[in-house]
């Protein structure tokens, strides 16, 4: 085990709490233009959302989307290891576990790859290419974007409820644009994205 860097040995370790678990919390979710992909994996294990900051403005770049956006909700969801085996162990034992450095179900994945540059690539690629998580993730909020209706109520703006939709779906996205309070999950994404916001634009002004 010696051989093993420090972020897989913290990975590693965290795993072996949640198998002890049983489990361990719930999972809070429900469920182009070809641009250069390097890094395409971490292979140091360094999975830190800063340094896919490359990556993040190309690829929001081509969704349309805001990047600062999609870097928010790289470390909204950076809460458990990316390392690949890992999530694939856990996988095994929870089937409906959320893959890559977004976090994305493969219910998600598979709907918003249809007719898209990356219609080719399987939701089983995610945990070895960031690059490919990152624009999965930068054309599902694309997706969500197009699904926010016209008339709102309440006080929530569009990148929060975008980041409510990517965590909770589109329904609730919906409720939420109407007027609907998030509960006590949805909050607390919420509140994430709020304290990692200012981390996001220092993110990409560095990359």
């Amino acid at each position: 085990m010696t051989g093993l860097r420090p972020q897989r040995v913290a990975a590693t370790c965290l795993l072996t709490v949640l198998l002890a678990a049983c489990g361990g919390p719930a999972d809070p979710r429900p469920t182009a233009t070809e641009t250069p992909s390097a890094p395409a994996s971490a292979v140091d294990g360094n999975y830190e959302p800063a340094r896919f900051a490359a990556q993040v403005k190309a690829r929001a770049a081509e969704a349309g989307v805001s990047p600062r956006l999609v870097m928010a909700i790289l470390y909204n969801e950076s809460y458990k290891p990316h390392d690949p085996e890992l999530e694939r162990q856990w996988q095994k034992l929870k089937p409906d576990a959320s893959f890559g450095v977004a976090n994305m179900h493969k219910a998600a994945y598979e709907q918003t790859r249809r007719g898209r540059a990356f219609a080719d690539r399987a939701w089983q690629e995610l945990p070895d290419d960031p690059d490919l998580a990152i624009q999965a993730a930068s054309w599902y909020l694309h997706d969500l974007a197009a699904q926010l209706p016209g008339k709102r109520s309440g006080s929530l703006t569009t990148e929060e409820l975008l980041a409510l939709g990517y965590n909770t779906g589109p329904g609730n996205m919906k409720a939420f644009a109407r007027g609907t309070k998030p509960g006590s999950q949805a909050q607390s994404y919420l509140d994430n994205l709020h304290a990692n916001w200012d981390k996001a634009k220092d993110a990409l002004g560095a990359g």
